[in-house]
This record gives structure tokens, sequence and C-alpha cells, in this order.
């Protein structure tokens, strides 16, 4: 059995991409795309058709609207592929905004439901501000269901769990840069891989904590950079690997034992922690108290709008 399927058996498995045609291959159930993935997927020569089809069919529309009509048709073609989920990112640049994520976020269901797509099948990735978190948890009342993205704080996983969100995405691999980047020469890769790895800890934390209280809230690791990484957290309600690592897993012969143990979680000694809605300033206390996160936080933001103006751009260009 290779790695990836051996994987499978603990863990669902999710393609981090929005290049649909290479998904199929790794047969995952659910795709995940950010800003930077719809960027790099639409600049490839096979997606140029997509995307005039997109322009012709829209022309004079307003951008931002052009642009959700862009991730829909990615994410619709995705659909095609997988037989689960898939995750459209908000426009990062409401990320301080409610009630336009709110907004942004019900055009863009209303968007999938015209193409017959149920909502069922969507997740709206919004980033876990605390004004994301307010947005997801107006829109997890109506039936929209959210995946909480940029997630590298154990309080951001313990607001969104009290928000009720369906779904949060911690990201192994930014976390596991911000420690080795502090460590500088100090740095030894060997001693820190597997459990020892900081964003292994992170996910396995808020993981131990969300089935020792029975949240309901699925935990889907993410932004990896080695299959060590992703084998360390092989149970795991869910992972989303790049297709680079989802190919070192198939490509891989030997099992893929589980690390997260349910009864272990069950039988953990840990203190019940919130941040409720009207508890904003303890929330915000303990995410400045996490230098990691604030800084990964605040970069992760500026990153997915820097590629969200590009893709403007490119559009601009070409409507």
């Amino acid at each position: 059995m290779n790695q990836l399927d051996a994987l499978k058996q603990h863990t669902t498995v999710v393609a981090d991409t929005g290049d649909f045609l290479q998904i199929a291959q790794y047969q995952p159930r659910d795709a995940t795309t950010n800003p930077s993935l719809i960027l790099k997927s639409v600049l490839k020569p096979a997606y140029a058709p997509l995307l005039d089809a997109v322009l012709a069919q829209h022309r004079g529309r307003p951008l931002d609207e052009i642009v959700d009509r862009l991730l829909v048709r990615f994410g619709t073609e995705i659909l095609r592929v997988v037989p689960g989920r898939v995750s459209t990112e908000v426009d990062a640049r409401l990320s301080f905004d409610t009630a336009a994520t709110i907004a942004r976020a019900r055009r863009l269901i209303a968007l999938y439901e015209a193409e017959g797509v149920p909502r069922e099948r969507v997740l709206i990735k919004i980033a876990a501000t605390w004004e994301g978190i307010r947005a997801a948890e107006a829109l997890e009342r109506e039936g929209i269901h959210t995946n909480l993205t940029l997630l590298f704080a154990f309080c951001q996983a313990v607001a969104c769990a009290d928000a009720g969100v369906r779904l949060i995405s911690p990201f192994v691999g930014r976390i596991y840069d911000w420690h080795k980047a502090r460590a500088g020469a100090q740095w030894d890769e060997a001693a820190m891989a597997g459990p020892n790895d900081p964003g292994v800890q992170s996910v396995t934390r808020i993981w131990h904590h969300y089935k020792r209280f029975g949240i309901p809230t699925e935990v889907m690791g993410a932004s990896f950079r080695n299959v060590g990484q992703i084998r360390a957290l092989a149970g795991c309600d869910l992972l989303t690997i790049s297709p680079e690592l989802l190919a070192q897993l198939a490509t891989t012969e030997g099992d893929v034992p589980r690390r997260l143990d349910p009864a272990e979680a069950a039988r953990a000694e840990l203190p019940a922690v919130h941040y409720r809605a009207g508890e904003e300033a303890a929330f915000r206390f303990a995410l400045n108290e996490d230098a990691m996160a604030t800084e990964k936080l605040a970069e992760g933001i500026r990153l997915f709008c820097a590629d969200a103006r590009r893709l403007d751009a490119l559009i601009a260009s070409r409507h």
C-alpha cells in the first residue's frame, strides 16, 4: 500500500489546489482553493479558455463580481472531480469587515446555487480574524458553512468552535516557518521533526481540545512543507495537501500509523476555554500574546490581498 492510501484509512484527504485537471488521480474527497492557488492556475495556458469564457459571458459587470464568478467556475469544475466539498475564499481585503464578508459569502453561495451546486457542497473560506469569526457565526445560522483559514493560534480555534464554525484550517507549515526562522542557526531539523514540529504540535493541541469537549467543528491541517508533517498528523479529521506532496505520498510505499487518537484525547485533563461573541477583548489579548500567530495572520492576509490584486489586474487587463 502506498502512503496516500494508508493515510486515507485514518484521515479525509483534501486536495489543496485550484488545478482541477490535476486532482482526479489522487482521489481526494474534498478540495480547497485560495486567491494564490486560483491565480497560479489561471495563469496556466490550460485554463485560458475558462477565463476567456467567464469574461465573455459577464463582460461589463463589476470587477469584484467577475472575480467571484471566476472563483465559482473553478469551484464548480472541481466539484465535477471530487465527491465532497470545495472551499472558496472571500476576498481577503474584507478580513476586518463582518458585514461585507457576510454579503460576499451570500453572493458566492447564490452563484453556486445558480449553477446547480447545493450549498452543502461549498465551504466559504474566511480569515480567522475576530470580524471573520463573527461573520462565520452569522453565516452558519443561515446554513452557509464556513472554513476559517489563516488560523495559527489556539484562541482562534476556540473562538471558531464557540461560533459554531463547520471547519477550521490551522496552518502547519507557516507555523513551522516562523519558528525555524526565529531559531536561525540553532534550528535542528531532525530534532524538530514529526511530533516535535511546532506546527504539528499546534494542530494536535487544537484537535485534542475539540475531541475532549465534544466540539463538532472539523479540524483540517493545512499548509504543509513536507510529508513528515502530514504523517505526524495521521488521524486528524482532514488534511489538505498540495499536489506535489500528494504525489510523494502516492509514490512511497509503507504504512502511515494513526498518530491522533480520540481515546487519548477523551482522557486528557484539559481546562475548558471559551472566546464567545461578547469576549472580544479577551480574544484580542490572547492573540496578541502569541507573537507567531499575530505576525503570521497579518502576513497571510497581506499575501492573499496581494494575489487578489494581481488577479484583479489580470482580469481588468482583459476585460
